[in-house]
């Protein structure tokens, strides 16, 4: 099963993936992570990606198109699409892909959320500067013995940009590139809404619903 997973900054597309992970086997490409492991890899493209890094470079949808393909043919029990596609372009080139490969995009699920509630969670956002787990004043506070209950480190970091004013401004920027995502998966009946502010419980209870449906 493939998916992807659509939301604005902060909705907790992160942690949900990380859900599916542990508890479906599935694997997340996220397009960051792919770059920096492509860099380091010695491979052809991943000399590639670090000539294109090194002259500080915008990487092409080629470029990431191409190391999707290497998971992809990899194998796998199926995978989550993280931070791509972000453009129409993207998308018809992502369906591409998967048609090449024998593969298809069976869910695009949407992270639905409440704008104003999203920057007070947002702004209470801090994360372990080891790990990268997050926590939240409100929902999810740092242990009372101040070390990250994933790896026990006491580093917490805030974002510079976790605040109101930046985080609308980031709000803006996603919803102008992610509007037409939502009307051409629509169009394709691909897409899915699941509520993206309620308890990490309730987030994924909902995606499982989509998925298992």
């Amino acid at each position: 099963m493939n998916i992807i997973l659509l939301g604005p900054p902060g909705a907790g597309k992160g942690t949900q993936a990380r859900i599916l992970v542990d508890g479906r086997g599935m694997t997340q490409l996220s397009t960051g992570d792919m770059l920096r492991e492509a860099k380091d890899s010695g491979t052809e493209m991943g000399k590639v990606v670090a000539d294109v890094m090194a002259k500080g470079e915008l990487v092409t949808d080629e470029i990431v198109i191409g190391l999707i393909r290497e998971k992809l043919e990899a194998g796998g029990t199926g995978f989550i699409f993280d931070g791509f596609p972000r453009t129409l372009a993207q998308a018809d080139a992502l369906g591409d892909l998967l048609a090449e490969v024998g593969q298809s995009l069976d869910h695009v699920i949407a992270m639905e959320v409440n704008d104003d509630a999203l920057v007070q969670r947002i702004t209470a956002r801090s994360t372990c500067g080891n790990c990268g787990e997050v926590y939240n004043d409100i929902t999810k506070p740092i242990p009372a013995d101040e070390k990250c209950s994933n790896c026990g480190a006491s580093d917490f970091k805030r974002r510079a940009d976790d605040n109101e004013e930046s985080l609308r401004t980031r709000l803006m920027e996603y919803y102008k590139k992610t509007s037409p995502l939502l009307g051409y998966y629509h169009a394709k009946g691909q897409l899915r809404w699941v509520p993206g502010l309620g308890e990490i419980d309730e987030v994924s209870g909902g995606i499982a619903a989509v998925l298992d449906s």
